[in-house]
């Protein structure tokens, strides 16, 4: 699934479940239809596709709890790399609210951390803030609940 090719982001999601990334493709679409959005369903592919691609996304959505290598790990590996590719923006996005995973994101560089939204709306108001937000403010909130 993705959008047209004048897009302003281009955004990778990575999840296991089907559902949740279409979910949350569907979500970024309404928001913007001229994103691109990309799609790995796990952490393997992930680190994969990141090394053998010279091409970086503006943000990766990641999931924690995926089989092979889980999101937590993946977003070490990725802050641990040489070059642009440590600094794109990780949003850790998980069913998650386990203050140890949202303490392990954080100390591992993920830029935001939020747990899944089952509402649609409230997807997308997130989304929304997440594609519009100046990522260079030093005050904003960078870890949240939803």
């Amino acid at each position: 699934m993705a959008g047209k090719k004048n897009s302003t982001h281009k955004i990778l999601i990575v999840d296991d479940d089907q559902d949740d990334r279409g979910f949350l493709a569907d979500a970024l679409l309404e928001i913007d239809p001229y994103i691109e959005i990309f799609e790995l369903e796990d952490g393997i592919s992930l680190m994969s596709s990141l090394l053998d691609n010279p091409e970086i996304p503006d943000i990766i959505f990641l999931d924690i709890n995926m089989p092979g290598k889980d999101g937590l790990q993946c977003l070490k590996e990725i802050k641990m790399q040489d070059g642009d590719l440590k600094r794109v923006k990780i949003i850790m996005l998980s069913t998650s609210s386990d203050p140890e995973d949202i303490e392990t994101a954080e100390v591992f560089g993920a830029s935001f951390y939020a747990v899944k939204p089952s509402s649609f709306d409230v997807m997308k108001l997130f989304l929304k803030e997440v594609i519009n937000m100046d990522w260079n403010l030093e005050n904003r909130r960078k870890f949240r609940l939803i």
